[in-house]
């Protein structure tokens, strides 16, 4: 089967996304079909080898240029090569245009406009390109906000367009009021030009359903996949120090702040002896005075030799940091419809210990992996900890159990699974829709 994945690149950081997107590819590729991973606005990165296409359409500096200086929508496409590059597009990413939903108002309006949209000329380019190649039989959008081209490349192409609802609400929930309310209208508006939408759980799927109105049969769960090569389960025993982990993106809606705070109740509330907190992710520059601020709160605890960043991680320094870890959190402040590190921390034999929202819930449930604990409550939180490090029977049959949850359940093969089996039924319905009709058209 060929097939057409668009996937927006995050401007020089690991992202969950593309991670996600690469795994799925690089095992559909790996079974002899013929997968296109196509980067928008930026190139994608990832931690294991990047399958994804060279070439980037919807380049992120054409994309901002073209929303903000009219002169630049008319432009020859030639000219736009100057800035068009990987190379170029990379030196420039991060340099001033921020990816949170705050700036990008208008921004996601335009896109969501698709051809009545400021970035035309972007999507007249993708189209000519689309044209000239042999046709794909699916074309998968990895997120909602680019709904706005499912609808064109329908047209151009005549061909089942799959799109994957991965935390667009929250996007969505911190634009400014109008551009929320008329991305919503354009979103909505847009469902019917989709075949089928593809979620990661239940939750996500109901809470998508109801936000964009996605008829139920639309609507399908595919739980997500790692790639586990390289994941071993840590060697069981407690460390001289134990040690609590977060291994996420360091920005407020992640909560590391509550896990701070936690680690404080439990050295100086519950006397625990001197323990270790390893932290590591991306850092955007927008958050370097939150990390500041919490490394300030830990020296203010006499704590600041007990708190080590770690900074941003390969797969390899992955590994071996969660392999490391007795306990780990990343204790999110909203309903995250993924939950990425804390499968790889099971995956690594840690237990984990996450707040009773979102995803967390059907991952507890498939895996019994870890703890669940009250939302955004610090002391919950600390609890929740402070159990897994005082019984190691404890600790070690929720790393067994995680282990092999994530094995049954969120293997990247078992996402292909599910993945090529969703393919598979929209290409049937359209050769039925076919069908019908050829056969209507023969009884005029």
């Amino acid at each position: 089967m060929k097939v057409l994945y668009l996937t927006a690149g995050a401007a020089g950081m690991y992202c969950g996304s593309c991670l996600l997107d690469n795994a799925l590819a690089t095992e559909l590729m790996a079974r002899g079909h013929d997968v296109i991973l196509l980067p928008l606005y930026t190139p994608t990165l990832t931690d294991e080898k990047n399958v994804s296409q060279p070439r980037i359409f919807f380049g992120g500096i054409s994309v901002y240029l073209e929303q903000y200086i009219p002169f630049f929508r008319k432009t020859p496409w030639f000219f736009d090569r100057l800035w068009d590059s990987a190379k170029v597009i990379q030196l420039f990413s991060g340099r001033g245009i921020s990816p949170n939903p705050e700036f990008l108002g208008g921004l996601t309006v335009s896109m969501l406009k698709g051809e009545n949209g400021h970035q035309r000329k972007e999507l007249d380019k993708l189209l000519h390109w689309l044209q000239s190649e042999n046709p794909p039989e699916v074309v998968h959008l990895q997120n909602s906000l680019l709904i706005g081209l499912a609808g064109p490349i329908r047209r151009a192409l005549n061909r089942p367009i799959c799109v994957t609802l991965q935390g667009e609400d929250f996007f969505l929930e911190h634009l400014e009021g109008n551009y929320r309310r008329e991305a919503l209208e354009l979103m909505r508006a847009k469902v019917n030009s989709v075949d089928a939408f593809m979620v990661y759980c239940e939750f996500y799927a109901a809470l998508m359903t109801d936000l964009l109105h996605i008829p139920q049969n639309k609507m399908h769960v595919v739980p997500m996949g790692l790639n586990l090569e390289g994941f071993q389960a840590r060697q069981p025993g407690r460390s001289e120090f134990p040690r609590v982990g977060y291994f996420a993106r360091v920005a407020p809606e992640k909560g590391l702040h509550l896990l701070c705070e936690a680690y404080r109740v439990l050295r100086q509330e519950h006397k625990l002896p001197p323990m270790q907190l390893e932290v590591a992710g991306y850092l955007a520059r927008e958050h370097t005075g939150y990390l500041a601020e919490l490394q300030r709160k830990m020296k203010s605890w006499g704590l600041e030799n007990e708190f080590h960043y770690h900074g941003v991680l390969d797969r390899k320094g992955k590994i071996q940091f969660l392999q490391q870890l007795d306990v780990f959190s990343v204790p999110v402040t909203f309903d995250d419809p993924k939950g990425l590190p804390v499968l790889e921390a099971m995956a690594c034999g840690v237990p984990v210990v996450q707040p009773k929202r979102g995803s967390f819930q059907e991952i507890q449930a498939n895996t019994a992996g870890g703890i669940l604990v009250e939302p955004e409550d610090a002391w919950s939180l600390a609890e929740g900890i402070r159990s897994v490090l005082a019984d190691d029977n404890v600790a070690r049959e929720l790393a067994r159990r995680g282990v092999e949850g994530v094995h049954r359940h969120y293997s990247v093969k078992r996402m292909a699974d599910r993945t090529m089996t969703l393919y598979e039924s929209l290409l049937r319905s359209a050769a039925e829709d076919l069908s019908k009709g050829k056969q209507a058209v023969s009884t005029r």
